[in-house]
């Protein structure tokens, strides 16, 4: 093969086709006037086109076509002997007298087809003849395409089982030995294809190569096709011809291209049934053949067939498919020192993807494949190749996708081993993937070893790892801790001492990630131990016997720590919400000094720590509603906890807010219910108090020229008046509501200030219920609006 040009190529196949074209045109007028004299003559002349070595495969190619054209027609009037008065058998010797080679045997092609036709003589003998034949050309190009054409030409004249050409059971073995001899020869032509032309132009030469591997490959496609060839056939004769070839020719476009063609043409069953001897030819080709891929595809294909019936599957499990596969991809790792990383990875995903569908329920192969892949990467701390990052997240992902179930993950030992040779930020993308996976199939996990594994496995999002230097974009940081905070909801079991274990993991876990996690995650784990304490409400004290009892002051004393690590952050304002929860929670337990302990935390919290004003008002109703709930305490504590509450109402910043916490605390002192307080005195000193602090703002805003607030303010106080009224507040008069009615209207009157809806949608509430008649519309019937 010479290094030519682009313009000089081009040149030399249009003189090639215009030879061609030039006989061809002498060729059918000899074949109009049935002049095989002629005949013979104008298409060895045509032919000898085809000796030419200045194309490159694909243009040689091209002009072997038109030729492949002419020959049809020339073949046709072979056939037909009245038109040229020879027999075939004379045909046949007649152009072995060809002057050159290659149209020779050109022709002996195309008059051996005739003659198989006719069936003058055995099929087997001209075809062996012709293989034979066609030896006399060994330049790698012309004579490819010359066997090229004696296989096209033969394909329909085969001795097969129901062909024209039938004969007994060994006739069918002369078909393969024919085919396996032509395939032999071709291949070697192919791989001496690599020795033509410089070293320099080695890339482009096996470009041209592989555009001719189909040429080869037909050989095998035809082979398949032979309804002869049984398993035992291809067990005994056809496969280990074949892989010999494949492997002494030493060639790696070859090695390649045929191992992927033998495990696309033959069956799957075959593939099944030899696959010991198949698997066997693997270890032993070239180390740069990209054997990783045709071992995929024929994992891929026994996969697919094994789930084609149940009844395979028990084949699967007579050959012992899965060793026998594991065993040979340790052989070719083991044989393949240079193998990058990526190319073992992607064949262990592939591996697994064939245990995960042939073998789904064993688990112990999964683990298997998992543990050869760490073994394989036991150099390799953290992997930095990006593909070989992507085989490794498929592989680990192909478990999850297969059960929908994380749980099974978390029972195979090397999972978390292999996780751990991910970098930093894939690691987090595949602990984002299985809380994904758990979430998606709502999966409980429900025992405190699983629950330790799991949180293993995405201790990415958990800690900072060793190494990470990258700054994680806030609102990515935000979703990862959300992700975590969902997930713990999902750790369940309805066993108190199970839970209690699952909980102390998860707290151990979270307190190792810094304080810049706890406000996402300590939240979720407060109300997952706070449902476990309402599952055991009215146990007290410690379970004797049990050496880790889950009692209720157990679990307080664990969210006692909790909250205090997270106000520690500092997070003051998340950490007063929990401790009011769990003060709820002590409640219910009927446990007052733990809610009381709780309210302490909170009060010191509010003092210490939150500084805003905003923050302020909104602590203080949080106090005042949860306390106003609570009905554990006795009068002592009671009262220390609201004299608190109501001295922090009064000491706000602004006037309203004092104003509205004021009045709020008059609920403390007012609770419905069969054992509820009720202390009208309290409560009018409450609303009294409120006003006082109304009247000032109203004050301070008549300098300000602002009245908007403050008269909201009498108003607001106006509906606790009537609510206490109602609820029957002795202390609570209608002379008392009268006077503040009359104060508001005054007030307004004197800002000429317009008409307030807060108020008119007041006093249309006092008109219907005075209206209402009964013993609630004599109440307020003395109130004159």
């Amino acid at each position: 093969m010479l290094l030519i040009g682009a313009e000089d190529e081009e040149k030399w196949l249009a003189e090639g086709i215009a030879g061609i074209q030039h006989n061809a045109f002498y060729l059918h007028r000899a074949l109009d006037s049935n002049n095989l004299r002629d005949a013979l003559k104008y298409s060895a002349q045509m032919l000898s086109e085809l000796r030419t070595s200045k194309l490159s495969p694909q243009k040689y190619y091209e002009l072997y076509m038109r030729a492949f054209d002419e020959l049809r027609i020339l073949e046709m009037f072979f056939k037909d002997e009245s038109k040229h008065g020879v027999s075939v058998v004379d045909l046949y010797e007649l152009v072995q007298h060809a002057g050159n080679i290659l149209p020779r045997l050109y022709l002996l092609c195309t008059v051996g087809s005739v003659y198989i036709k006719s069936k003058e003589a055995p099929a087997k003998e001209l075809l062996q003849d012709l293989v034979e034949m066609c030896h006399g050309v060994q330049h790698p190009i012309r004579g490819l395409f010359l066997r090229s054409y004696l296989a096209q030409i033969s394909r329909d004249k085969l001795l097969d089982i129901g062909s024209d050409y039938e004969g007994d059971a060994e006739t069918v073995m002369d078909a393969v030995e024919f085919i396996l001899e032509n395939f032999t020869e071709m291949n070697k032509l192919w791989v001496r294809m690599q020795l033509e032309g410089p070293g320099r132009v080695r890339e482009k030469r096996e470009k041209e190569r592989s555009a001719l591997q189909e040429l080869v490959g037909k050989n095998l496609h035809v082979l398949s096709q032979i309804e002869g060839v049984d398993l035992e056939i291809y067990k005994e004769t056809v496969l280990p011809r074949v892989l010999e070839q494949v492997v002494n020719c030493k060639d790696d476009l070859s090695q390649y291209y045929l191992m992927d063609c033998i495990i696309q043409v033959f069956p799957d069953e075959y593939h099944l049934q030899t696959l010991e001897m198949l698997l066997a030819a693997f270890p032993q080709v070239q180390p740069t053949v990209d054997i990783k891929t045709v071992l995929s595809r024929l994992m891929d294909r026994l996969s697919k067939y094994a789930a084609s019936s149940a009844d395979v599957l028990t084949e699967f499990l007579q050959v012992e498919a899965f060793t026998k596969l594991s065993n040979a991809i340790e052989k070719v790792i083991e044989m393949q020192v240079d193998m990058p990383a990526v190319g073992a990875i992607t064949l262990y995903v592939s591996l697994l993807t064939f245990t995960l569908r042939v073998h789904p329920d064993r688990l112990d192969y999964v683990d298997q494949v998992l543990g050869a892949c760490v073994k394989k990467l036991s150099s390799i701390p953290k992997l930095e190749d990006r593909w070989a990052t992507k085989q490794l997240v498929a592989l680990l992902s192909a478990p999850l996708e297969k059960y929908n179930d994380t749980v099974t993950a978390l029972t195979l030992s090397n999972y978390p081993r292999v996780m751990d040779h991910l970098d930093n930020g894939t690691n987090k993308v595949m602990a984002m993937v299985i809380i994904e996976s758990i979430m998606k199939n709502n999966t409980c996990i429900s025992t405190a070893d699983k629950v330790e594994v799991l949180f293993e496995l995405i201790k990415g999002l958990i800690k900072d790892l060793d190494g990470a230097t990258d700054e994680l974009d806030e609102e990515d940081f935000k979703d990862e801790q959300n992700s975590v905070a969902k997930l713990i909801h999902m750790l369940y079991n309805n066993e108190p001492e199970e839970m209690l274990k699952i909980i102390c993991i998860v707290w151990k876990h979270i307190m190792a990630g810094g304080p810049k996690r706890l406000p996402f995650t300590v939240p979720s784990l407060v109300f997952s131990a706070l449902r476990l304490v309402r599952q055991m409400q009215g146990q007290e004290g410690d379970i004797v016997g049990e050496e880790v009892p889950a009692t209720p002051k157990k679990i307080f004393q664990l969210l006692s720590q909790m909250i205090e690590a997270l106000s520690a952050v500092p997070s003051p304002e998340l950490a007063l919400r929990l401790y009011l929860q769990c003060a709820k929670a002590a409640n219910g337990c009927d446990l007052e000094y733990v809610a009381y302990e709780f309210f302490t935390q909170v009060f010191v919290l509010y003092e210490e720590e939150i500084a805003n004003s905003k923050a302020q008002v909104t602590a203080i109703h949080l106090i005042i509603g949860a306390l106003q709930r609570m009905n554990v305490f006795n009068v002592e504590n009671r009262d220390t906890l609201t004299h608190k509450t109501t001295g922090y109402s009064a000491r706000l910043l602004k006037k309203p807010d004092q104003c509205r916490a004021v009045y709020a605390c008059s609920h403390l002192f007012w609770v419905d219910g069969q054992d509820g307080i009720r202390d009208g005195e309290r409560v009018l000193l409450c609303l009294k108090r409120a006003l006082r602090i109304a009247n000032a703002a109203q004050q301070m805003a008549s300098i300000a020229r602002d009245s908007s607030g403050p008269l909201t303010l009498f108003v607001e106080i106006l509906n606790k008046y009537l609510y206490y009224f109602e609820k029957g507040n002795k202390q609570i008069t209608a002379a008392a509501i009268q006077h503040l009615i009359e104060l508001i209207n005054t007030e307004m009157q004197s800002d000429s200030a317009t008409s307030d809806a807060f108020l008119a949608s007041t006093l249309r509430y006092i008109q219907f219920q005075k209206q209402r008649g009964g013993v609630m519309g004599a109440k307020f019937e003395s109130i004159k609006l």
